[in-house]
């Protein structure tokens, strides 16, 4: 029954419109029809300004500029968005916490944290997190020694390109992250936390529940707890030898490694591990250990 009194009508709804157009248009939802194909990839539309927008991706064309920073976006949307950068506006609150963040999706990440949801799993060890790029970042730092970034310095390779970035701090000397307390800086923000907690008494302390010892950092606590409870969870593949920490598992695979990635700047000699370079190096500059001076 057509109430609203107008003759563009779904026949499937009973939605009705102001003309027979978006009656048309409309109709394709129960229809399935998609009229517009994109001649580079295929890809079919039921709507023209759709498939305008979807275009856009293989011309590369952005017509929506931001007026603050120049920056290009294809669809308006994008560009309103954007613009929270600049103004600052968080329209989306948690209910629970009253947060406030500018886009939904951070939104929708943020309130995992109260509902404890963690919808992606790593399939190879099973463990489960809030965010896709957390899952990533996982299976790469734990699961893969694929190392693709270099520093520009001196050529080692890293994971992440954070790591990159922090390690490039060495041979920069920039300390960006400073206490506000005093004039001490750091390379890293999680060594300010530590600062802040130990110097300063700011932040949160995480207790042992067994013994009372307290850590500034709480995967420091976990890795104390398995020290108590005997937990090894880093498994060697060659000989089976279990570890208590990640890095100390990496210190023992180059026993049954030929490899050697660090080497003495003054006579040119390899070695396994940075600690024995270092205590080369006092023997070498000395003249005891060296057997020529390149």
């Amino acid at each position: 029954m057509n109430i609203h009194g107008s003759k563009f009508q779904c026949t499937e709804c009973e939605k009705c419109f102001g003309n027979n157009q978006q009656l048309t248009v409309h109709r394709r939802i129960h229809s399935g029809e998609k009229p517009f194909e994109c001649s580079f990839c295929g890809k079919r539309f039921s709507q023209s300004g759709n498939f305008r927008t979807h275009s856009r991706i293989h011309s590369g064309e952005k017509p929506y500029k931001c007026q603050v920073c120049q920056k290009t976006f294809v669809q308006t949307k994008h560009l309103n968005s954007h613009m929270r950068v600049h103004t600052g506006d968080k329209p989306y609150s948690c209910h629970a916490c009253q947060k406030a963040f500018s886009w939904s999706g951070d939104l929708n990440t943020h309130m995992r944290i109260h509902t404890g949801d963690k919808p992606y799993k790593c399939l190879l060890c099973e463990k489960n997190f809030r965010q896709s790029s957390a899952l990533r970042s996982h299976k790469l730092q734990v699961h893969s020694d694929r190392k693709p970034y270099y520093c520009p310095f001196c050529g080692k390779l890293f994971k992440t390109p954070e790591d990159v970035k922090q390690h490039a701090r060495v041979h920069s000397g920039t300390k960006p992250y400073s206490c506000r307390h005093c004039a001490e800086s750091f390379r890293c923000r999680k060594t300010l936390k530590s600062h802040l907690l130990k110097s300063h008494n700011q932040g949160t302390w995480f207790t042992c529940h067994i013994c009372q010892k307290k850590f500034s950092r709480k995967h420091d606590l976990k890795i104390h707890i398995w020290r108590h409870e005997g937990v090894k969870p880093f498994v060697c593949d060659e000989c089976s030898k279990c570890f208590f920490t990640s890095s100390a598992l990496k210190s023992h695979q180059l026993v049954h490694s030929d490899f050697k990635g660090f080497c003495c700047g003054l006579c040119g000699k390899d070695f396994k591990r940075p600690i024995e370079v270092k205590r080369h190096f006092q023997r070498c500059y000395d003249g005891v250990e060296c057997d020529s001076i390149l």
